[in-house]
């Protein structure tokens, strides 16, 4: 006997639920964690048994807006993976991946050698737009490649990612910044303080922006000519998927530095739970982009304290671990 879609639908939600409080919980025990692990043996019941205000200034200027800007960045970066996946129609493809990363961070290098003091929001609008002409490129050569194997994606973008950077490493050369960008290449979260870290905010703003628009987005990871059928503007739906995705990386970089691997993780193990409904997986997925950057950061403060290993550092290895893993075991959820 056939069973209704609605019905599969609504078995599914409890698990969902579930789910979200779990990932909540663990976000929250992360968080708490994060506050209480440093160079500094302070922890938080320092302010109830010890109170001064060396306490209070180590926790709010410092390590309070650290763990904020761990779970925006690993919130919003784990989505604009998910968005760039229902665009390319590949599962194994992300913003570090495909080259928008390593333009962003071109865009840095551009800021600083044209203006180093050069005001926030100019260099958030230089760095969207290298982020939004590597992105753009790389769709637009996707979209001349006639047999889209599932492998072909990252292999186009991953090469496209290599050309920028080499690019940008010759301009770092002759303007003696190598050392800057590869500082930018390595993103770590140890110089966050107060004041330092709220351009992630408009990441946030963006993330909740691709929760209203998540139908839509799954609709146009169904093709073109599904889309158009059912009402959707496509083209100006992908202009918009891509200044999202560009605007969300570009706000990552310049605060922390590139991060990769994590919209390519955290999406497709919630897929296994949520499948392709974007409208269910955009929350989960958030929450869990949250975790595993808090998760990075604290074996990245543990390992040899009191110095830190860079996030960056810790995602590479685990993201690579897991592409691999993908690659091996080669099952069609994955691509």
């Amino acid at each position: 006997m056939a069973v209704a879609p609605s019905e599969i639908s609504l078995s599914t939600q409890p698990r969902t639920a579930w789910w979200l409080l779990g990932l909540v919980l663990l976000v929250v025990a992360l968080s708490i964690v994060s506050l209480n692990v440093g160079a500094s043996r302070m922890n938080l019941m320092h302010l109830f048994t010890d109170p001064d205000d060396r306490i209070t200034q180590l926790l709010f200027v410092s390590r309070w807006p650290r763990t904020l800007a761990l779970i925006l960045a690993g919130a919003s970066l784990a989505v604009s993976g998910l968005i760039l996946q229902m665009m390319a129609r590949n599962r194994l493809v992300e913003p570090s991946m495909v080259g928008t990363v390593d333009a962003a961070a071109f865009g840095v290098l551009l800021c600083t050698i044209l203006a180093p003091s050069m005001l926030l929001w100019l260099k958030f609008s230089i760095v969207t737009l290298c982020a939004t002409l590597g992105t753009v490129l790389f769709l637009a050569v996707l979209k001349r490649i006639p047999l889209r194997a599932a492998l072909i994606v990252p292999l186009v973008g991953l090469v496209l990612a290599g050309v920028i950077h080499a690019g940008s490493s010759l301009v770092a050369h002759q303007f003696e910044l190598t050392q800057a960008l590869r500082a930018w290449n390595s993103g770590d979260f140890s110089a966050i303080l107060r004041g330092r870290y709220e351009l992630l905010w408009v990441a946030a703003g963006i993330m909740l922006l691709a929760m209203l628009l998540a139908d839509r987005f799954t609709v146009i990871g169904m093709g073109k000519d599904f889309a158009t059928n059912v009402g959707v503007n496509y083209r100006w739906l992908m202009i918009a998927g891509v200044l999202l995705v560009s605007m969300i990386v570009s706000s990552v970089v310049i605060i922390a530095g590139a991060l990769p691997f994590i919209g390519l993780i955290v999406p497709n193990i919630i897929r296994l739970i949520t499948g392709d409904n974007l409208r269910r997986a955009i929350p989960l997925v958030a929450l869990a982009g949250s975790a595993l950057m808090l998760t990075a950061d604290l074996l990245g403060r543990v390992l040899i304290h009191p110095y830190e290993i860079p996030s960056a550092n810790i995602l590479a290895i685990c993201g690579s671990v897991a592409f691999l893993v993908i690659l091996i075991r080669g099952r069609r959820q994955w691509a």
